[in-house]
C-alpha cells in the first residue's frame, strides 16, 4: 500500500515513487529521500507480499544500479528508472526535471551530462547537442550549478570565463572528445580534451599513454574461474551472505568442478538463506558451463537467471545481484565457439592486466584462436592504440587491424561482425582504448534466436522427469519440417528440450530410450548428438568408479577374511568352538544356504532359516517440507519429554522445526513479539504463522491450510505502528540489507546483554561492535573536505542508563564528530523497532537523553 499523501500540490504531486536498496543507495538515503517526495506530495510505494514492486502502480523507481530483477519489467511497462539525483536535481529546480539525463542504464553514456555549448560553429553545436541528448545527455542554454560540461575551442567565450570566476565544477572540453564518444558508442575519459591545455594538441599520437584498469572486469575475465575467490568481510563487520536469500539454484552437472568444491558452494548457498534443488522448475537461477542441454533449454525459455561459475562467484563476493547478461563471461558459453571464429589466429596489443586475460578467454570462448605473438599467419590484430610494433607489422603482413569492441560485439550479437564497422577501426590519439573495456552486453535475443527458440506458457507445466522417449516418436517427415522450423506450436515446443544425456536416459523406462535424441536445430546451429552437459574428463568414469567401490568393499571385509583364515587353523584343544571343526561347519553352512530354493516356506520343519523372522526395515522420514522457527509457544514449557514425541510427529507429516540462524520456510508464534528469535527471522522475510498452526498439526495429525494459520494480532500492529504483512514484505525487498553497513556499537553492560542485539543488527546487515572504555578510536578521524562535503553519515551507540555506560557517552560523540560521523547514542528500542518496521526510521525521541527525559 501507498503512504498517503502529507500534502498536495507539491513538486511531486500525483507521482508514486519507488525506491531500490542497493549498495549505491542504502537504506538511510532512502529513508532521508522518502520523507522528502513525501512532504512534496508524492507517495512512496512498499513493496508487495513477495517483496517486489508494484509496477503496474508506479509512476517512477528510483534506483541508482539496473541491477534488480525487475528492471526489465519497468522497462516493458515504460517505468521511468532514475538515480537519486533526479530527485535533488527536481528539488533545486522547483519542478520536476527530465527522466532521462538520470538513467542509471551504463549504456546511455552521457545520462549524467548537462551540456552548454561555447563558440561552436551552428552545424556543429546542433550534430553534438542532439547526439548527446539521443544518449541520455541533457542541454542548457546557460551555465547554471548544474551543468557538468561546456564544449568550447578556447577560453575566451564568456561562459568558459564564467566557470573561473564562480569556480563551478564543470569541465571545458574540446569538441574532438564529444566526436571521439560518438564514433565509439562508448564514454572515455576527458582528461586528453580539456581546456586551457589539452593533450591532444600538443602530444605526439606516439607518444606514450598509461594502460588504465577497469572496473567493469572484476570477477568476469574467465568464465571458469580457477579456484573459488576469497571472500573478504563487509566493513568492520561479519559478512552476511544475502544474495540468495529465498532463492532456489540448481548446479549443473557440466560444471568443471569437484565435489568437494561443489559441497563449498551448496553450503555458502544454503548457509546466506538459499536452496540447493534438482529441478529447473523449482529452481530461480541455473549454473551450467555449456549453452546447450535440455536443462539448460528449459532453464532460458523459462526466464530463470541462467549464468556459469564465474557468475555465480561474483554473487558471493559482491554480495549484490547482477544480470548474467551484463557481463559476456557471465553467461554460460558456446561449446563449439561462434560461428566464423574457428579458422581465425588473433593476437592482442598494447592491453594489459585483467584486459589482456578478458580478451585471450574471450578469444577462446568464441571459437577463435589466441596467439600470444604475431606471425604472418595471424588474422586478427586487437589493439587498444594503433601504435605498437605489433600495429607496424600487421600493416605490413596486411592482417586486419581492429579495437576489442569487435570481438566483444561479435561475442555478444553471436555473429562475426563486418570490420567495415567504423567504430571497430577507430583509435582515439590519446587513449587506451582498454578503459572502456568490458561494458558490452550480451543481446537476448540473439541468444534466443541461437540457443533456445521456442518456449512459451505452455512450457512451466512440464515436469523434468517427465519428458521421456515418447515424445520422439513422431514420423520421419514431421521431423525433417520441424528442423526446417516449419513445425506446429506444440511439435515445437516437444523438440524443442529433448533430453540427452546419460543421467535422463538411466532415469527413463527402457523403452522409453530412444536411438536418437537431438537438441533443437536452430538457424546456423550445429546439432550435437550424444551426451549433453558433460565434460570429458568424466566420460569414463564410470568403470574407474565401480573399480573403486570393489576394492573399498574388498578392503572392509579383510579383517573379516584373516579372522576365519586363523580360525580355521585352530584345533579342538583350542577350546570347543573353533579349529577345522568350526570353519569346515561354517563353510557347509554357507553351502547349504547357497543351495536352497530362492523362497522358502515358513512351514517348513527343519529350516531354520524359515523360522527366522524376516528384518524389519526401518521406516523412513519423509522430507521437510516445511522448515519452521517456533518462538512464544507454550505448549512445552517445562515438558521436555512431550517436546520431544511432538517434534517426532511433526517431522513424520514432514514439519522440521529448526533454530533461527539456519534457512527456514515459515516464522510461528503466538502473537508479535520483539524477541531475538522473532526479529532475527523476520529479517530473513519469511511468512509469518499463528503458533495454533503446530497445535492443529499435533492434534489433527494432518498438515492443514497454512494460509488459514497467517498470524493476525491487530493490537500488537497497533502497538508497534505496522502490520505484519507489511514488515514481511518489506524484509524480502531488504534482503537481509535494511542495515547494510550502518555501524552500530553497544555498550558492553547493556540490559539484556550484547548478544541478543548483535543477532538482530547483523541479521539486518549491519556493522555491530561492542564499544568499551578501552576501546579507543574505532573510526579514521577525518575533515568534511576528505568527505567531499557530503553531510556527516550516522553512527549509533546502544545503551542504557548505568553510571559505567553514562560515562562512556562524550568519548563515544568525541570519536564520532573526529570521524566527520553523526553520533546517535539511542535506546535499544530504536534497534527493535527498525528490526520490527523493516525500515530505517530515526526519531529524536530515541535518543537516551530524549527518551528518559520524557518518561517513556
Amino acid at each position: 500500500m501507498a503512504e498517503a499523501h502529507s500534502r498536495e500540490g507539491g513538486i511531486f504531486d500525483s507521482c508514486q515513487i519507488a525506491f531500490v536498496l542497493s549498495k549505491s543507495l542504502s537504506a538511510q538515503t532512502i529513508a532521508q529521500l522518502s520523507d522528502i517526495v513525501k512532504k512534496n506530495g508524492a507517495q512512496v510505494l512498499d513493496p508487495d507480499r513477495n517483496g517486489k514492486i508494484p509496477i503496474h502502480e508506479a509512476t517512477h523507481i528510483v534506483s541508482n544500479t539496473i541491477d534488480f530483477n525487475q528492471y526489465s519489467d519497468a522497462q516493458n511497462f515504460m517505468i521511468p528508472v532514475v538515480r537519486s539525483d533526479w530527485i535533488k536535481a527536481s528539488l533545486v529546480r522547483n519542478r520536476q526535471a527530465q527522466v532521462r539525463p538520470y538513467s542509471p542504464d551504463p549504456r546511455s553514456i552521457f545520462s549524467n551530462v548537462v551540456l552548454t555549448c561555447a563558440d561552436i560553429p551552428v552545424g556543429d553545436k546542433e550534430a553534438i547537442i542532439g547526439a548527446s541528448m539521443a544518449l541520455g545527455g541533457m542541454e542548457s542554454k546557460d551555465v547554471t550549478r548544474l551543468t557538468t560540461h561546456v564544449c568550447a575551442l578556447s577560453m575566451d567565450h564568456p561562459k568558459c570565463q564564467q566557470v573561473i570566476s564562480k569556480g563551478l565544477k564543470c569541465k571545458i572540453v574540446l569538441p574532438h572528445w564529444f566526436d571521439d564518444c560518438f564514433k565509439l558508442g562508448k564514454r572515455i575519459d576527458e582528461t586528453p580534451y580539456l581546456l586551457p591545455d589539452p593533450e591532444i594538441l600538443r602530444a605526439q599520437p606516439e607518444d606514450h599513454v598509461k594502460i588504465p584498469s577497469s572496473q567493469h572486469l572484476e570477477g568476469a575475465t574467465s568464465a571458469i574461474p580457477d579456484s573459488l575467490p576469497e571472500v573478504h568481510p563487509e566493513g568492520h563487520g561479519r559478512r552476511n551472505l544475502v544474495v540468495f536469500l529465498q532463492k532456489k539454484v540448481l548446479l549443473s552437472s557440466d560444471l568443471p568442478i569437484s565435489a568437494r568444491l561443489r559441497k563449498i558452494l551448496q553450503d555458502l548457498i544454503k548457509g546466506g538463506g538459499g536452496e540447493v534443488v534438482d529441478s529447473v522448475e523449482s529452481c530461480d537461477m541455473f549454473i551450467c558451463q555449456y549453452r546447450e542441454g535440455h536443462q539448460y533449454v528449459r532453464a532460458a525459455q523459462s526466464g530463470k537467471d541462467v549464468g556459469n561459475l564465474a557468475w555465480l562467484y561474483h554473487l558471493i563476493v559482491h554480495n549484490e545481484w547482477t544480470s548474467p547478461l551484463r557481463r559476456l563471461l557471465h553467461y554460460p558459453i558456446p561449446k563449439d565457439g561462434i560461428p566464423g571464429f574457428k579458422d581465425m589466429k588473433i593476437t592482442l596489443s598494447n592491453y594489459g592486466g585483467e584486459a589482456r586475460i578478458y580478451l585471450e578467454n574471450l578469444i577462446v570462448a568464441a571459437g577463435a584462436t589466441f596467439t600470444k605473438t604475431m606471425k604472418a599467419d595471424n588474422t586478427h590484430l586487437i589493439t587498444a592504440r594503433l601504435n605498437s610494433e605489433k600495429c607496424e607489422a600487421a600493416k605490413d603482413w596486411n592482417i586486419n587491424i581492429v579495437n576489442h569492441l569487435w570481438i566483444e560485439e561479435s561475442y555478444a550479437k553471436c555473429a562475426v561482425q563486418p570490420l567495415t564497422v567504423s567504430k571497430y577501426t577507430h583509435f582515439p590519439s590519446r587513449t587506451n582504448l582498454g578503459e572502456v573495456i568490458g561494458q558490452t552486453f550480451l543481446d537476448e535475443s540473439k541468444l534466443r534466436d541461437l540457443y533456445y527458440p521456442g518456449g512459451g506458457d505452455d512450457d512451466d507445466n512440464d515436469d523434468d522427469d517427465d519428458d521421456n522417449g515418447d515424445d520422439l516418436d513422431v514420423p520421419a517427415e514431421k521431423e525433417a519440417d520441424m528442423a526446417a522450423g516449419q513445425a506446429t506450436k506444440r511439435g515445437a515446443r516437444k523438440f524443442d528440450v529433448m533430453k540427452d544425456s546419460a543421467q535422463e536416459k538411466a532415469a527413463a523406462p527402457a523403452g522409453a530410450q530412444k536411438k536418437n535424441a537431438y537438441a533443437t536445430p536452430a538457424k546456423s546451429r550445429h546439432v550435437r548428438v550424444g551426451k549433453e552437459n558433460d565434460t570429458p574428463s568424466i566420460l569414463s568414469s564410470g568403470s574407474r568408479s565401480a573399480k573403486a567401490q570393489a576394492l573399498s568393499k574388498l578392503h572392509d571385509l579383510s579383517e573379516d577374511i584373516a579372522l576365519y583364515e586363523k580360525e580355521k587353523k585352530r584345533t579342538a584343544k583350542d577350546g570347543p568352538w573353533g579349529g577345522k571343526r568350526a570353519a569346515e561347519q561354517i563353510d557347509r553352512e554357507r553351502s547349504r544356504k547357497s543351495s536352497s530354493p530362492v523362497h522358502v516356506r515358513p512351514d517348513e520343519e527343519g529350516d531354520e532359516d524359515a523360522r527366522r523372522p524376516a528384518k524389519k526395515m526401518r521406516p523412513t522420514l519423509p522430507p521437510a517440507e516445511m522448515r519452521i522457527v517456533l518462538t512464544g509457544y507454550k505448549r512445552w514449557v517445562g515438558d521436555k519429554d512431550r517436546e520431544d514425541a511432538d517434534r517426532r510427529k511433526l517431522r513424520k507429516l514432514g514439519i522440521l522445526i529448526v533454530t533461527e540462524n539456519v534457512p527456514c520456510d515459515y516464522l510461528a508464534a503466538p502473537q508479535i513479539v520483539r524477541t531475538m528469535k522473532f526479529l532475527r527471522t523476520l529479517a530473513k522475510g519469511v511468512d509469518v504463522l499463528d503458533a495454533s498452526f503446530i497445535d492443529a498439526c499435533l492434534d489433527t495429525g494432518k498438515v492443514p491450510d497454512v494460509q488459514a494459520y497467517m498470524l493476525k494480532d491487530k493490537e500488537s500492529e497497533k502497538r508497534f505502528g505496522v502490520t505484519i504483512k507489511k514488515a514481511t514484505a518489506r524484509a524480502r525487498a531488504n534482503r537481509g540489507r535494511l542495515l547494510w553497513n550502518v555501524p552500530i556499537y553497544c555498550t558492553a553492560e547493556i540490559k539484556n546483554g550484547v548478544e541478543s542485539y548483535r543477532a538482530i543488527a547483523e541479521a539486518n546487515g549491519a556493522i555491530f561492535k561492542v564499544y568499551r572504555a578501552r576501546s579507543g578510536t574505532t573510526i579514521r578521524p577525518t575533515t568534511a573536505e576528505e568527505e567531499d562535503g557530503a553531510a556527516p553519515e550516522p553512527v549509533y551507540l546502544l545503551t542504557s542508563t548505568s553510571e559505567a555506560e553514562k560515562q562512556l557517552w562524550p568519548r563515544f560523540e568525541e570519536m564520532a564528530r573526529n570521524g566527520n560521523m553523526e553520533p546517535r547514542i539511542v535506546v535499544s528500542d530504536w534497534l527493535l523497532d527498525v528490526a520490527m518496521k523493516q525500515e530505517l526510521i530515526f526519531d529524536k525521541r530515541y535518543l537516551v537523553k530524549e527518551y528518559f527525559k520524557t518518561g517513556a
